[in-house]
C-alpha cells in the first residue's frame, strides 16, 4: 500500500514553483536582450556558444540564490523554537543545525534549479534567427 507523504508533496510543489520562477526570469532576460544575441550572432558567435553563456548565466544565478539562502537560514541556528503541552506540563525545544551535508544538497539543488529554469530559455536564445534578433521594434 502506498503512503502519501504530504510534507514530500509539499517541497515538490515548492521545487517546481523555484524552477518556473527561474525559467520566467532566464525567458526576461533572453526577451531583453534580443539586440546583444543578434549582434553575437552577427559576430559570428556560433549557437552552442549563446547556449552556453545563458546556461551559465542561469547556473551562476542559481548558485547566487541557493548562497543567499544559506546565508539566512544559517542564522536560524540561533533561535530555538518550543512548544507547551498544557495536558501534561511538558514542552518540546528544538533548533535548526546547519551541517555541511545540507549546504551540499542545497547548493546542489539550486544549481539543479538553475540549469532546469534555463534549459528552455537558452535553447529559445540560441535559435533565434539573426535578422529578427537585429530587428528595431
Amino acid at each position: 500500500m502506498a503512503h502519501f507523504y504530504p510534507h514530500s508533496f509539499q517541497k515538490s510543489l515548492f521545487s517546481f514553483g523555484a524552477v518556473v520562477g527561474a525559467m520566467i526570469t532566464m525567458y526576461a532576460a533572453v526577451a531583453n536582450r534580443t539586440d546583444e544575441i543578434g549582434t553575437l550572432r552577427a559576430l559570428g558567435f556560433r549557437r552552442r556558444n549563446i547556449l552556453m553563456a545563458f546556461l551559465g548565466e542561469s547556473l551562476l544565478l542559481g548558485f547566487i540564490g541557493g548562497c543567499v539562502g544559506l546565508f539566512f537560514a544559517s542564522f536560524m541556528q540561533l533561535l530555538t523554537i518550543s512548544t507547551m503541552n498544557w495536558q501534561t506540563f511538558s514542552e518540546l525545544a528544538f533548533s535548526f543545525s546547519l551541517t555541511f551535508e545540507i549546504i551540499c544538497k542545497s547548493l546542489f539543488f539550486s544549481l539543479v534549479m538553475g540549469f532546469v529554469g534555463g534549459v528552455l530559455p537558452a535553447f529559445r536564445a540560441a535559435r533565434m534567427n539573426i535578422v529578427d534578433a537585429l530587428r528595431i521594434t
